[in-house]
């Protein structure tokens, strides 16, 4: 069982969530994608270091978040997890959300 800490650094990485109350190994999926897509190399580095790749890699895979912008899944996906043959479903991880936000008020005009 790990017993590995959040560092504080963190947080603004995993802002729905006081880090005080994740769990490393119960809300890893919550973690690894957050830090994933949100992560600079350092925080990059200690989420490889707190999880192995293969754990990283069998999360990305089995609990797919749609929480990636198109681009974002691309490189995390091909050069992050070396997936690049790996043929995934991008609509399980790409948001809906990463083109031009059009205000509803014009959209009958």
């Amino acid at each position: 069982m790990k017993t590995a800490t959040i560092p504080k650094k963190l947080q603004p990485i995993l802002w729905s969530t006081d880090i005080k109350l994740l769990d490393i190994e119960k809300h890893k999926g919550y973690i690894i994608h957050q830090v994933l897509l949100y992560g600079t190399f350092e925080e990059l580095q200690w989420l490889f270091d707190t999880y192995s790749k293969k754990e990283i890699i069998d999360v990305f895979i089995n609990i797919p978040q749609k929480i990636y912008p198109r681009s974002m899944y691309y490189f995390v996906k091909n050069f992050i997890l070396q997936l690049k043959d790996k043929n995934l479903s991008e609509g399980a991880y790409v948001t809906s959300i990463s083109g031009k936000i059009i205000p509803r008020a014009t959209r009958g005009i």
